[in-house]
Protein backbone atom coordinates (compact mmCIF):
# COMPACT_ATOMS: atom_id res chain seq x y z
CA UNK A 1 0.00 0.00 0.00
CA UNK A 2 1.09 3.24 -0.87
CA UNK A 3 2.51 5.21 2.22
CA UNK A 4 0.34 8.38 1.00
CA UNK A 5 -2.93 7.00 0.15
CA UNK A 6 -5.73 9.11 1.87
CA UNK A 7 -8.31 6.40 2.68
CA UNK A 8 -8.32 3.24 4.45
CA UNK A 9 -8.07 0.18 2.30
CA UNK A 10 -11.86 -0.89 1.64
CA UNK A 11 -12.74 -4.66 1.56
CA UNK A 12 -12.26 -5.75 -1.78
CA UNK A 13 -11.75 -8.65 -3.72
CA UNK A 14 -8.35 -9.93 -2.58
CA UNK A 15 -9.53 -9.39 1.13
CA UNK A 16 -11.63 -12.10 2.52
CA UNK A 17 -13.92 -10.58 5.37
CA UNK A 18 -13.75 -13.66 7.22
CA UNK A 19 -9.63 -13.08 7.15
CA UNK A 20 -10.05 -9.26 8.79
CA UNK A 21 -8.84 -8.83 12.23
CA UNK A 22 -11.74 -7.65 14.60
CA UNK A 23 -11.13 -3.58 15.26
CA UNK A 24 -10.76 -2.97 19.19
CA UNK A 25 -10.23 0.03 21.25
CA UNK A 26 -6.98 0.20 23.12
CA UNK A 27 -8.76 -0.16 26.16
CA UNK A 28 -10.30 -3.68 24.91
CA UNK A 29 -6.55 -4.61 24.59
CA UNK A 30 -6.48 -6.61 28.02
CA UNK A 31 -9.24 -9.04 26.61
CA UNK A 32 -7.65 -10.09 23.44
CA UNK A 33 -4.25 -11.35 24.22
CA UNK A 34 -2.20 -13.49 21.54
CA UNK A 35 -5.23 -12.16 18.88
CA UNK A 36 -4.54 -10.65 15.90
CA UNK A 37 -6.55 -6.90 15.84
CA UNK A 38 -6.84 -3.59 14.14
CA UNK A 39 -6.49 -0.37 15.88
CA UNK A 40 -7.86 3.19 14.44
CA UNK A 41 -5.97 6.21 16.37
CA UNK A 42 -3.82 8.37 15.82
CA UNK A 43 0.01 8.78 16.32
CA UNK A 44 0.96 10.15 19.71
CA UNK A 45 4.58 9.51 19.37
CA UNK A 46 7.38 7.53 17.55
CA UNK A 47 10.88 6.30 18.79
CA UNK A 48 12.97 4.63 15.94
CA UNK A 49 16.14 2.52 16.61
CA UNK A 50 17.21 0.77 13.99
CA UNK A 51 15.39 -1.67 12.36
CA UNK A 52 12.82 -0.75 14.48
CA UNK A 53 10.25 1.30 15.37
CA UNK A 54 7.94 2.15 18.29
CA UNK A 55 4.61 4.28 17.33
CA UNK A 56 2.78 4.81 20.47
CA UNK A 57 -0.90 5.32 18.92
CA UNK A 58 -3.63 6.92 21.09
CA UNK A 59 -7.76 6.26 20.50
CA UNK A 60 -9.29 7.72 23.12
CA UNK A 61 -9.44 5.50 25.27
CA UNK A 62 -5.54 5.02 25.94
CA UNK A 63 -2.34 4.88 24.58
CA UNK A 64 -0.85 1.76 23.10
CA UNK A 65 3.37 1.23 22.34
CA UNK A 66 3.29 -0.85 19.01
CA UNK A 67 6.85 -2.77 18.02
CA UNK A 68 7.13 -2.45 14.03
CA UNK A 69 10.60 -4.62 13.15
CA UNK A 70 11.61 -3.67 9.14
CA UNK A 71 12.03 -7.58 8.53
CA UNK A 72 8.22 -8.35 9.54
CA UNK A 73 7.02 -5.68 7.27
CA UNK A 74 7.03 -4.49 3.50
CA UNK A 75 9.27 -2.34 2.78
CA UNK A 76 6.91 0.59 1.70
CA UNK A 77 5.24 0.22 4.82
CA UNK A 78 7.72 0.47 7.31
CA UNK A 79 9.29 3.48 5.45
CA UNK A 80 5.58 5.37 6.09
CA UNK A 81 5.27 4.57 9.57
CA UNK A 82 9.39 5.37 9.88
CA UNK A 83 8.83 8.63 8.76
CA UNK A 84 5.04 9.16 10.03
CA UNK A 85 4.42 12.80 11.72
CA UNK A 86 2.89 13.37 15.04
CA UNK A 87 -0.84 13.15 14.56
CA UNK A 88 -1.01 11.37 11.80
CA UNK A 89 -4.16 9.40 11.70
CA UNK A 90 -3.76 5.53 10.98
CA UNK A 91 -5.01 1.46 11.42
CA UNK A 92 -2.78 -0.28 13.11
CA UNK A 93 -2.64 -4.17 12.68
CA UNK A 94 -0.96 -6.39 14.75
CA UNK A 95 -0.79 -9.46 18.02
CA UNK A 96 -1.34 -7.93 21.22
CA UNK A 97 0.72 -9.50 23.73
CA UNK A 98 1.69 -8.54 27.57
CA UNK A 99 3.95 -6.02 28.36
CA UNK A 100 3.98 -5.26 32.10
CA UNK A 101 6.37 -2.13 31.01
CA UNK A 102 4.21 -0.76 28.24
CA UNK A 103 1.85 2.01 29.21
CA UNK A 104 -1.64 -0.38 29.72
CA UNK A 105 0.30 -3.33 29.77
CA UNK A 106 0.17 -4.35 26.14
CA UNK A 107 2.17 -4.41 23.20
CA UNK A 108 1.01 -4.62 19.82
CA UNK A 109 3.19 -6.22 17.24
CA UNK A 110 2.81 -4.38 13.59
CA UNK A 111 1.98 -6.78 10.89
CA UNK A 112 0.48 -3.63 8.96
CA UNK A 113 -0.13 0.08 8.81
CA UNK A 114 -2.66 1.72 6.80
CA UNK A 115 -2.15 5.66 6.83
CA UNK A 116 -6.13 7.38 6.47
CA UNK A 117 -3.97 11.08 6.64
CA UNK A 118 -0.33 12.24 6.88
CA UNK A 119 -0.04 15.34 8.66
CA UNK A 120 2.24 17.76 6.49
CA UNK A 121 5.43 18.45 7.73
CA UNK A 122 5.58 21.72 6.36
CA UNK A 123 2.61 22.56 8.64
CA UNK A 124 3.29 20.14 11.55
CA UNK A 125 1.44 19.97 14.58
CA UNK A 126 1.90 23.20 17.03
CA UNK A 127 1.90 21.27 20.41
CA UNK A 128 5.04 19.31 21.12
CA UNK A 129 6.72 18.15 23.82
CA UNK A 130 8.17 21.06 24.49
CA UNK A 131 7.16 23.49 26.85
CA UNK A 132 3.96 25.80 25.84
CA UNK A 133 2.85 28.88 27.37
CA UNK A 134 -0.59 28.85 28.52
CA UNK A 135 -2.13 31.55 26.29
CA UNK A 136 -0.46 29.16 23.46
CA UNK A 137 -1.87 26.45 24.82
CA UNK A 138 -5.74 27.66 25.45
CA UNK A 139 -5.62 29.49 21.69
CA UNK A 140 -5.31 25.36 20.44
CA UNK A 141 -7.59 24.36 22.81
CA UNK A 142 -9.13 22.27 19.93
CA UNK A 143 -6.14 20.18 20.12
CA UNK A 144 -4.45 20.61 23.39
CA UNK A 145 -7.22 18.21 24.56
CA UNK A 146 -5.27 15.26 22.90
CA UNK A 147 -2.70 15.31 25.50
CA UNK A 148 -2.56 13.11 28.48
CA UNK A 149 -3.24 15.48 31.33
CA UNK A 150 -6.17 17.24 29.71
CA UNK A 151 -7.37 13.97 28.47
CA UNK A 152 -7.27 12.60 32.02
CA UNK A 153 -8.81 15.55 33.31
CA UNK A 154 -12.00 15.62 31.38
CA UNK A 155 -12.21 11.67 31.74
CA UNK A 156 -12.14 12.56 35.83
CA UNK A 157 -14.89 15.32 34.56
CA UNK A 158 -17.04 12.72 32.70
CA UNK A 159 -16.99 10.74 36.09
CA UNK A 160 -18.32 13.18 37.94
CA UNK A 161 -21.09 14.15 35.76
CA UNK A 162 -22.13 10.48 35.42
CA UNK A 163 -22.15 9.69 39.49
CA UNK A 164 -24.01 13.13 40.18
CA UNK A 165 -26.99 11.27 38.03
CA UNK A 166 -26.44 8.15 38.86
CA UNK A 167 -26.74 9.17 42.89
CA UNK A 168 -29.49 11.61 41.85
CA UNK A 169 -31.64 8.97 39.85
CA UNK A 170 -31.13 6.39 41.97
CA UNK A 171 -32.70 8.17 45.08
CA UNK A 172 -35.82 8.77 44.15
CA UNK A 173 -34.93 12.70 42.03
CA UNK A 174 -36.58 13.50 38.49
CA UNK A 175 -34.21 15.29 36.06
CA UNK A 176 -36.56 18.14 35.25
CA UNK A 177 -34.76 20.49 32.71
CA UNK A 178 -34.95 24.36 33.27
CA UNK A 179 -34.93 27.08 30.67
CA UNK A 180 -31.79 28.89 29.52
CA UNK A 181 -33.65 31.82 28.71
CA UNK A 182 -35.19 34.04 31.89
CA UNK A 183 -36.95 36.36 32.50
CA UNK A 184 -35.34 37.63 35.53
CA UNK A 185 -32.41 37.58 38.10
CA UNK A 186 -32.11 34.47 40.22
CA UNK A 187 -28.55 35.35 41.88
CA UNK A 188 -28.46 39.28 41.26
CA UNK A 189 -28.74 41.94 38.43
CA UNK A 190 -25.00 42.78 38.35
CA UNK A 191 -24.04 39.72 36.82
CA UNK A 192 -26.74 38.99 33.88
CA UNK A 193 -26.20 38.82 30.06
CA UNK A 194 -28.52 40.61 29.04
CA UNK A 195 -30.18 38.99 25.29
CA UNK A 196 -32.39 40.94 22.84
CA UNK A 197 -35.50 38.42 22.62
CA UNK A 198 -37.16 39.26 18.80
CA UNK A 199 -36.28 42.68 19.76
CA UNK A 200 -39.61 44.05 21.59
CA UNK A 201 -38.02 42.58 25.29
CA UNK A 202 -34.99 41.33 26.85
CA UNK A 203 -34.24 38.08 28.34
CA UNK A 204 -31.12 37.15 30.18
CA UNK A 205 -29.23 33.92 30.52
CA UNK A 206 -29.64 32.06 33.10
CA UNK A 207 -27.86 32.23 36.52
CA UNK A 208 -29.11 29.31 37.62
CA UNK A 209 -32.20 26.87 37.46
CA UNK A 210 -33.29 27.19 40.84
CA UNK A 211 -36.48 29.21 40.75
CA UNK A 212 -38.23 26.68 38.17
CA UNK A 213 -36.99 24.19 40.20
CA UNK A 214 -39.08 24.92 43.20
CA UNK A 215 -42.02 24.47 41.26
CA UNK A 216 -41.24 21.75 39.97
CA UNK A 217 -40.34 20.13 43.35
CA UNK A 218 -44.03 21.62 43.94
CA UNK A 219 -45.06 18.61 41.51
CA UNK A 220 -42.68 15.60 41.53
CA UNK A 221 -41.66 16.02 44.93
CA UNK A 222 -37.87 15.41 44.64
CA UNK A 223 -35.98 17.39 41.16
CA UNK A 224 -33.16 18.70 39.77
CA UNK A 225 -31.46 20.49 36.76
CA UNK A 226 -28.19 19.75 35.39
CA UNK A 227 -27.16 22.17 32.65
CA UNK A 228 -24.99 25.20 31.44
CA UNK A 229 -25.23 28.37 33.46
CA UNK A 230 -24.21 31.77 32.93
CA UNK A 231 -22.72 34.73 35.31
CA UNK A 232 -21.48 38.20 33.86
CA UNK A 233 -18.73 38.47 36.54
CA UNK A 234 -15.70 40.32 35.49
CA UNK A 235 -13.34 38.16 37.23
CA UNK A 236 -10.31 36.55 36.61
CA UNK A 237 -9.56 34.45 39.38
CA UNK A 238 -8.14 30.81 38.88
CA UNK A 239 -11.89 29.75 40.29
CA UNK A 240 -14.49 31.55 38.08
CA UNK A 241 -15.79 31.02 34.59
CA UNK A 242 -18.71 33.12 32.52
CA UNK A 243 -19.62 29.98 31.74
CA UNK A 244 -19.98 26.63 33.98
CA UNK A 245 -22.14 23.61 34.27
CA UNK A 246 -24.46 23.10 37.59
CA UNK A 247 -26.60 20.70 39.31
CA UNK A 248 -29.31 21.79 41.32
CA UNK A 249 -31.49 19.49 43.22
CA UNK A 250 -34.48 20.49 44.66
CA UNK A 251 -36.41 18.75 47.56
CA UNK A 252 -40.35 19.36 49.00
CA UNK A 253 -40.89 18.87 52.64
CA UNK A 254 -37.21 19.64 53.28
CA UNK A 255 -35.35 21.98 56.24
CA UNK A 256 -31.92 23.04 56.31
CA UNK A 257 -30.65 19.95 58.22
CA UNK A 258 -31.68 17.43 54.95
CA UNK A 259 -30.08 19.82 52.55
CA UNK A 260 -26.46 19.80 54.20
CA UNK A 261 -27.69 15.52 54.41
CA UNK A 262 -28.21 14.96 50.92
CA UNK A 263 -25.23 17.43 49.87
CA UNK A 264 -22.87 15.84 52.41
CA UNK A 265 -24.21 12.09 50.97
CA UNK A 266 -23.97 13.27 47.08
CA UNK A 267 -20.03 14.56 47.70
CA UNK A 268 -18.59 11.34 49.73
CA UNK A 269 -20.47 9.33 46.76
CA UNK A 270 -19.00 11.37 43.97
CA UNK A 271 -15.40 11.10 45.44
CA UNK A 272 -15.77 7.63 46.23
CA UNK A 273 -16.40 6.72 42.56
CA UNK A 274 -13.46 9.17 41.02
CA UNK A 275 -11.52 7.27 43.30
CA UNK A 276 -12.47 3.69 42.05
CA UNK A 277 -13.27 4.44 38.55
CA UNK A 278 -10.59 6.85 37.77
CA UNK A 279 -7.35 5.89 39.47
CA UNK A 280 -5.17 5.85 36.02
CA UNK A 281 -6.24 9.43 35.36
CA UNK A 282 -5.64 10.08 38.74
CA UNK A 283 -1.82 9.25 38.36
CA UNK A 284 -1.67 10.86 35.22
CA UNK A 285 -2.62 14.36 36.66
CA UNK A 286 -0.01 13.23 39.84
CA UNK A 287 -2.82 13.72 42.16
CA UNK A 288 -2.56 13.02 45.74
CA UNK A 289 -5.11 10.49 46.32
CA UNK A 290 -4.86 10.16 50.29
CA UNK A 291 -6.53 13.62 50.43
CA UNK A 292 -9.24 12.31 48.59
CA UNK A 293 -9.61 8.72 50.89
CA UNK A 294 -9.83 11.55 53.89
CA UNK A 295 -13.25 12.65 52.38
CA UNK A 296 -15.72 10.94 54.41
CA UNK A 297 -18.78 11.63 56.52
CA UNK A 298 -19.56 13.36 58.70
CA UNK A 299 -18.39 16.61 57.41
CA UNK A 300 -17.07 19.71 60.01
CA UNK A 301 -20.00 21.66 60.61
CA UNK A 302 -19.87 25.41 61.78
CA UNK A 303 -21.98 28.73 62.26
CA UNK A 304 -21.06 31.56 60.28
CA UNK A 305 -20.89 33.16 63.68
CA UNK A 306 -17.86 30.75 64.84
CA UNK A 307 -16.25 31.24 61.02
CA UNK A 308 -15.81 35.07 61.91
CA UNK A 309 -14.27 34.21 64.62
CA UNK A 310 -11.81 31.52 63.66
CA UNK A 311 -10.99 33.43 60.81
CA UNK A 312 -10.53 36.71 62.57
CA UNK A 313 -8.35 34.29 65.35
CA UNK A 314 -5.87 33.47 62.14
CA UNK A 315 -5.78 37.37 61.07
CA UNK A 316 -8.46 37.66 58.43
CA UNK A 317 -9.34 41.32 58.71
CA UNK A 318 -13.25 40.16 58.19
CA UNK A 319 -16.44 41.65 59.78
CA UNK A 320 -19.50 39.82 60.89
CA UNK A 321 -21.39 41.07 57.55
CA UNK A 322 -18.79 40.37 55.23
CA UNK A 323 -18.79 37.24 52.91
CA UNK A 324 -16.21 35.19 52.64
CA UNK A 325 -13.21 35.91 50.03
CA UNK A 326 -10.69 33.07 48.70
CA UNK A 327 -8.16 33.77 51.07
CA UNK A 328 -10.94 32.82 54.16
CA UNK A 329 -12.36 30.01 52.31
CA UNK A 330 -8.44 28.58 52.31
CA UNK A 331 -7.69 29.96 55.77
CA UNK A 332 -10.97 28.55 57.15
CA UNK A 333 -10.52 24.74 55.50
CA UNK A 334 -6.84 24.88 56.71
CA UNK A 335 -7.03 22.66 59.45
CA UNK A 336 -9.39 19.80 57.99
CA UNK A 337 -9.07 16.89 55.59
CA UNK A 338 -12.42 17.41 54.07
CA UNK A 339 -14.68 19.85 52.89
CA UNK A 340 -16.53 22.06 56.03
CA UNK A 341 -19.89 23.33 56.32
CA UNK A 342 -20.40 27.28 57.33
CA UNK A 343 -24.26 27.53 58.03
CA UNK A 344 -26.83 30.56 59.03
CA UNK A 345 -24.86 33.84 57.01
CA UNK A 346 -26.28 37.33 57.47
CA UNK A 347 -29.44 37.65 55.09
CA UNK A 348 -28.09 40.37 54.26
CA UNK A 349 -25.48 38.78 52.25
CA UNK A 350 -27.49 36.32 50.47
CA UNK A 351 -30.30 35.85 47.93
CA UNK A 352 -33.67 36.90 48.60
CA UNK A 353 -35.29 33.69 48.54
CA UNK A 354 -33.85 32.44 51.61
CA UNK A 355 -35.75 31.48 55.06
CA UNK A 356 -35.08 33.12 57.72
CA UNK A 357 -34.18 31.93 61.10
CA UNK A 358 -36.82 32.10 63.23
CA UNK A 359 -34.89 32.91 66.26
CA UNK A 360 -32.80 35.15 64.82
CA UNK A 361 -34.25 36.38 61.62
CA UNK A 362 -31.01 38.52 60.69
CA UNK A 363 -29.79 35.21 59.82
CA UNK A 364 -30.65 33.49 56.54
CA UNK A 365 -30.91 29.02 56.64
CA UNK A 366 -28.41 28.84 53.95
CA UNK A 367 -25.33 26.29 53.49
CA UNK A 368 -22.00 26.53 51.99
CA UNK A 369 -20.04 23.89 51.47
CA UNK A 370 -15.98 25.10 51.31
CA UNK A 371 -13.39 22.04 50.00
CA UNK A 372 -10.30 21.50 51.44
CA UNK A 373 -7.13 22.43 49.87
CA UNK A 374 -8.23 26.41 48.70
CA UNK A 375 -10.45 25.14 46.27
CA UNK A 376 -13.03 27.56 47.94
CA UNK A 377 -16.91 26.67 47.81
CA UNK A 378 -18.33 23.80 46.01
CA UNK A 379 -22.04 23.74 47.68
CA UNK A 380 -23.98 26.71 48.55
CA UNK A 381 -27.83 26.20 49.06
CA UNK A 382 -30.35 26.16 51.56
CA UNK A 383 -34.16 26.38 53.08
CA UNK A 384 -36.21 28.86 50.55
CA UNK A 385 -38.93 30.99 51.70
CA UNK A 386 -42.44 29.31 51.50
CA UNK A 387 -44.42 31.69 53.47
CA UNK A 388 -46.34 34.16 50.24
CA UNK A 389 -45.79 37.30 52.85
CA UNK A 390 -42.61 36.43 53.24
CA UNK A 391 -41.62 36.27 49.92
CA UNK A 392 -43.23 39.55 48.65
CA UNK A 393 -41.80 41.21 51.36
CA UNK A 394 -38.11 39.93 50.24
CA UNK A 395 -38.70 40.59 46.95
CA UNK A 396 -39.49 44.33 47.43
CA UNK A 397 -36.78 44.65 49.48
CA UNK A 398 -34.60 43.48 46.79
CA UNK A 399 -35.90 45.87 44.49
CA UNK A 400 -36.87 43.23 42.04
CA UNK A 401 -40.00 43.38 39.74
CA UNK A 402 -42.85 42.00 41.10
CA UNK A 403 -44.37 41.14 37.42
CA UNK A 404 -41.72 39.13 37.05
CA UNK A 405 -41.89 36.66 40.08
CA UNK A 406 -46.08 36.28 39.71
CA UNK A 407 -45.69 32.77 38.70
CA UNK A 408 -42.87 32.15 41.85
CA UNK A 409 -45.00 33.77 44.04
CA UNK A 410 -48.09 31.23 42.94
CA UNK A 411 -45.69 28.43 43.55
CA UNK A 412 -46.67 30.21 47.63
CA UNK A 413 -49.96 30.40 46.55
CA UNK A 414 -50.81 27.02 45.83
CA UNK A 415 -50.45 24.01 48.50
CA UNK A 416 -46.98 25.80 49.52
CA UNK A 417 -44.91 23.71 52.30
CA UNK A 418 -40.80 24.05 53.37
CA UNK A 419 -38.55 22.99 50.69
CA UNK A 420 -34.71 23.54 50.25
CA UNK A 421 -32.00 22.56 47.78
CA UNK A 422 -28.68 23.56 46.31
CA UNK A 423 -26.41 24.19 43.66
CA UNK A 424 -22.66 22.68 43.03
CA UNK A 425 -20.68 23.80 40.11
CA UNK A 426 -19.15 20.80 38.26
CA UNK A 427 -16.00 22.73 37.13
CA UNK A 428 -15.07 23.73 40.98
CA UNK A 429 -15.36 20.24 41.84
CA UNK A 430 -13.53 18.36 39.32
CA UNK A 431 -10.82 20.55 39.44
CA UNK A 432 -10.50 19.79 43.07
CA UNK A 433 -10.47 15.70 41.98
CA UNK A 434 -7.76 16.76 39.88
CA UNK A 435 -5.81 19.06 42.09
CA UNK A 436 -5.93 21.00 39.00
CA UNK A 437 -4.88 25.00 39.96
CA UNK A 438 -7.21 26.53 37.33
CA UNK A 439 -11.09 26.03 36.44
CA UNK A 440 -9.98 26.79 32.89
CA UNK A 441 -8.75 22.89 32.42
CA UNK A 442 -11.71 21.24 33.83
CA UNK A 443 -14.17 21.76 30.83
CA UNK A 444 -12.93 21.00 26.89
CA UNK A 445 -13.44 24.97 25.63
CA UNK A 446 -13.31 27.36 29.00
CA UNK A 447 -15.24 30.67 28.47
CA UNK A 448 -13.79 33.55 30.47
CA UNK A 449 -13.34 37.38 30.99
CA UNK A 450 -11.13 37.62 28.18
CA UNK A 451 -11.69 34.42 26.41
CA UNK A 452 -14.32 33.25 24.09
CA UNK A 453 -12.64 31.11 21.22
CA UNK A 454 -11.76 28.59 20.32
Amino acid sequence: MSAESPTVRGLGEAEDIRSVPATITIGEAGGHPGKTVRIQGWLYNLRKSGKIVFPIVRDGTGLMQCVAVKSNLPEPVFDSLKSLTQESSLVVTGAIRAEPRAPGGYELDVSDVQIIQRVSEDHPYPITPKEHGVEFLMDHRHLWLRSRRQHAAIRVRHEVIKSIRDYFDSHGFTLVDTPIFTPAACEGTTTLFEIDYFGDKKVYLTQSGQLYNEANAMAFGKVYCFGPTFRAERSKTRRHLTEFWMVEPEMAFADLEEVKRVAEELIVYIVGRVLEQRSEELKTLERDVSKLEAVRAPFPRMSYDDAVKILQSKGSEIQWGGDFGNADETLLTEDFDRPVMVDRYPASIKAFYFQLDEQRPELALGVDIIAPEGYGEIVGGGQRIHDLAMLEKRLTEHNLPREAFEWYLDVRRFGTVPHGGFGMGVERFVAWMCGLEHVRETIPYPRMLYRTRP
